[in-house]
């Protein structure tokens, strides 16, 4: 066999493999290139996910895919804390932390700490009423920081520098 009956050959078993799929080949572009029978759809007068989309919709598409949903809905709940809870208790207590449903508010006084754990069940409902149902499921409530006496990089165990009674 020749080079071109070779060539011939491979071009029939090329156009052969082409009818099959539904694909034919392009003539005028050299190379031979296959190109898809494929007419363009338009999308018409309904949506369709081709059309421009509010940049609000893709972000939170985005977030469902990737798994962002529950972290975003926690950062709404410390964005909107007053707005959630009333400008009352957001005076006196604030979010520090939120994971696995669970919030840990910081009140500034032991008497507003005593004061959210009996409001919990109703700031619980206020916060699922703002940012959704099942985000914060339980509500921890800290009282205020005490000081840290542990100052630098070398501190003694036991009674401190402070200790003038001992």
């Amino acid at each position: 066999m020749k080079g071109s009956d070779l060539a011939r050959a491979a071009l029939e078993a090329a156009r052969a493999s082409a009818k099959e799929r539904g694909s034919r080949v392009v003539r005028g572009t050299g190379q031979g290139a296959v190109a898809r029978r494929r007419r363009r759809r338009w999308s018409g007068p309904g949506p369709d996910d081709r059309d421009p989309q509010p940049l609000g919709r893709l972000a939170s598409r985005i977030a469902a895919e990737r798994g962002w949903a529950e972290r975003l809905a926690g950062g709404q709940v410390f964005a909107r804390w007053g707005a959630l809870v009333g400008e009352d208790v957001a005076e006196h207590a604030q979010p520090v932390a939120f994971g696995d449903g669970e919030l840990t508010v910081q009140a500034d006084s032991t008497a507003w700490a005593t004061q959210l754990r009996l409001l919990q069940r109703e700031l619980l409902k206020r916060i699922a009423a703002g940012v959704g149902d099942g985000v914060v499921q339980r509500l921890k409530v800290q009282g205020p920081a005490a000081p840290s006496w542990r100052y630098g990089p070398r501190h003694v165990p036991g009674r401190g520098p402070r200790d003038t009674y001992g």
